[in-house]
């Protein structure tokens, strides 16, 4: 069942939750997300988070621009301790699209300048040094470098190629995944000296990592066994974890369910057809810990296919046969068995935009009751910058500031333009919507 956000209240949301036969954590007393948490080996002065949001801004040589310099310094300002950065490509055909960030040797300054600048913005802002997260990224089968599609495929994917066309000769070998391999150490080396605090080894939403991790079909040393097919990611992590020490981290942002049936999706079980099973999932992360990983933010979805389990929304490209509420439900228990299995790891959850003003309880509960450690806020971040501080004084986002779901910003972001939200900051985006709409 598809339905208008109308909750005025906390009373009317739980009544809505238990009408879908779900339950979300809420929380009136939110100060929970003002105490200090681990991350990384760090500690926080606070759980709440910036996810990573793909602004599509960046200059041609993939550093950032004065668009991509406005987006981090807004939310340098806003007082949330964790700033995950947005895709950044490891090398030029992992791009997903001409104006996505890709760093390198050659503009490596350039991100220094800008996490230096993030820092300094926060310190004058809140008073302390917020934790810097660059995410590393192969676009895959969404590679377009050039604004072309230029699909680098795990394996052939019907639910995928449905809306994006492959073929066989996409198929990446193994032999470029091991050299992949050494690109990903490579950029935690670049990630390092560019002033981030950690690398995330991205391995969701349908990009290569991810993608490998569903590869059941797949011959050779990354397909087929769960053993092979984590491989990829594994080895990518043991690669930039040469480059830990005390004052740089490896993390990893891990989807834990695509939404496809098995055995064209991660975290379905052949029993379950593409309900969620959590056992490989918990296998993984498993891996992550035991070669040195003891933080990561938890996700689901593929934002391109199964939107709506990615960012449960009220508008979209299609109807979903789900209430809203089921996917902020789905993404929390998937969280909360996470860090369940693991309650020595830092998990951060992902996906509370939805909820609106009730974001910041639903992120306080989730915290009391042990779903998680703290809240990555993604399309909430691109509407309302400033909505950590707000949340931490008032308990709530700005209710004039807040995410509304409308997935303008996901249309921008598909559009290869640049990326924000449509509504609460038409100066900046509206005439690039114009523009999609023209052509779309």
């Amino acid at each position: 069942m598809h339905r208008k956000f109308t909750y005025r209240t906390k009373e009317e949301l739980l009544a809505a939750c238990a009408e879908a036969g779900v339950k979300i954590p809420l929380s009136d007393d939110v100060s929970v997300l003002s105490t200090r948490v681990r991350f990384c080996g760090k500690i926080l002065p606070n759980r709440l988070g910036t996810a990573p949001m793909e602004g599509a801004d960046s200059k041609a040589d993939g550093s950032p621009s004065d668009l991509t310099r406005r987006r981090y310094l807004s939310l340098a300002r806003g007082g949330a301790a964790l700033i995950w950065f947005e895709a950044v490509a490891v090398c030029p055909e992992s791009r997903s699209s001409a104006s996505a960030l890709l760093i390198n040797e050659n503009n490596l300054s350039a991100f220094r300048r800008l996490t230096d600048e993030i820092r300094e913005e926060c310190v004058r802002a809140n008073g302390f040094n917020p934790f810097i997260v660059m995410q590393a990224n192969h676009s895959g089968r969404y590679s377009n470098p050039g604004n072309v599609p230029a699909p680098l495929i795990a394996y052939r994917n019907p639910y995928l190629e449905k809306t994006r066309r492959a073929e066989d000769g996409d198929t990446v070998s193994d032999a470029y995944l091991e050299e992949q391999e050494k690109t990903e150490g490579d950029a935690a080396r670049l990630a390092r000296d560019a002033g981030f605090d950690a690398i995330d080894v991205k391995a969701c939403h349908g990009y290569l990592a991810a993608e490998l991790l569903s590869a059941f079909s797949r011959p050779g040393r990354y397909g087929g066994s769960f053993e092979n097919r984590s491989r990829f990611l594994v080895n990518c992590a043991k690669r930039a974890l040469e480059y830990a020490d005390g004052g740089f981290s490896v993390t990893s942002r891990v989807g834990i369910y695509d939404g496809f049936p098995f055995p064209y999706g991660f975290g379905s079980g052949p029993r379950g057809g593409d309900s969620p099973d959590y056992t490989e999932p918990e296998a993984l992360l498993g891996k992550l810990n035991s070669i040195g990983i003891d933080s990561v933010c938890v996700t689901m979805g593929n934002p391109y296919v199964t939107t709506h389990v990615t960012r449960p929304y009220n508008h979209g490209k299609y109807l979903p046969d789900e209430d809203p509420l089921s996917g902020v439900a789905r993404m929390a228990d998937g969280t909360a068995r996470m860090k369940k299995a693991f309650p020595g790891m830092t998990v951060y959850a992902s996906a509370p935009s939805f909820l609106r003003g009730f974001s910041g309880q639903y992120a306080a509960g989730a915290v009391k009751e042990g779903y998680c450690d703290g809240m990555l806020f993604g399309r909430m971040s691109l509407a309302d910058p400033g909505f950590a501080g707000e949340i931490l004084k008032n308990g709530s986002p700005d209710p004039s500031r807040v995410c509304l779901a409308c997935g303008k910003c996901g249309d921008l972001i598909r559009a290869h333009k640049p990326t924000g939200c449509v509504i609460r900051d038409p100066g900046t985006y509206l005439e690039f919507y114009r523009e999609y709409m023209k052509n779309d």
